[in-house]
């Protein structure tokens, strides 16, 4: 049994009466509910102090600096981050409730709008427990081992790693619904852009291209408060290759892709 992406007028209607943030409320519940996603949610808040625990205990007292801290335990969230957007947007095929979502909501954009503001609400909510986390880390630092203690950070800091975590957690979504199979999505997102960036990285015609078309690499000047005019140019051309290709892929999947039962 499938459906389609049509819908009768008395189904569009209903649909028209559902609040958005019924909506959203609702895909925020399916975040937590599985337990793939309940797990990783968990990975993710645990994994931060744990990180800086390490860091205060490890790293030399004039290195413990908020700066330091938010650079180090900000690069397993950033792994993590985009794994939760595969999963939000490969569940309804994975978990075989794409029928009932479609049928009860017919206009699927509603319904991918609604995924991507829950996730992001989550992501941002997971950077600011991180920044939180490392606030601490570095009072406990200061205190306990003497440590610099500097707060340079800036708005343009908090703005830019904020920038950096939610651009890995769109990737992620644009993933997941270009493929809508979550074995192979979480697979590619994390070899295919590891094996681009050492072909462009070791091919000597090819490195001086490599900040252009290597998306973790248009984002690194976020990390030392250097981006300049070029490097919003080619962090737009990364984009293009690496979010919005995959995400108009993927609207245009979900939108004609027929959902089964079985």
């Amino acid at each position: 049994m499938t459906t389609a992406s049509t819908s009768t007028p008395a189904l569009a209607g209903r649909d028209a009466a559902i609040p958005f943030e019924r909506l959203v409320r609702t895909e925020l519940r399916k975040l937590y509910d599985t337990r793939a996603s309940r797990w990783l949610l968990m990975a993710i808040a645990a994994l931060t102090p744990v990180v800086i625990a390490v860091l205060v205990v490890a790293m030399s007292p004039k290195d413990l600096t908020f700066n330091k801290l938010v650079d180090f335990s900000s690069t397993p969230e950033k792994m993590l981050l985009p794994a939760l957007g595969i999963l939000a947007m490969t569940s309804e095929w994975s978990q075989r409730t794409g029928l009932v979502t479609f049928t009860l909501v017919p206009h699927r954009r509603r319904i991918l709008t609604a995924k991507f503001v829950a996730t992001l609400c989550l992501g941002i909510a997971a950077t600011a427990v991180m920044f939180a986390a490392c606030a601490v880390g570095n009072v406990l630092a200061a205190a306990l081992r003497h440590g610099d203690g500097s707060w340079s950070f800036g708005f343009a800091g908090f703005g830019g790693i904020t920038l950096v975590m939610l651009i890995g957690l769109i990737e992620g979504m644009a993933f997941g619904m270009a493929l809508l199979v979550t074995p192979v999505a979480i697979v590619l997102f994390y070899v295919l852009p590891n094996v681009w960036s050492a072909v462009f990285a070791t091919v000597g015609g090819l490195k001086s291209a490599e900040a252009w078309v290597d998306l973790s690499e248009a984002t690194g000047n976020f990390y030392n408060d250097k981006m300049t005019g070029t490097g919003w140019l080619q962090l737009l051309v990364a984009l293009s290759i690496w979010v919005l290709l995959p995400l108009a892929i993927g609207v245009w999947r979900v939108n004609r892709t027929e959902v089964k039962t079985s």
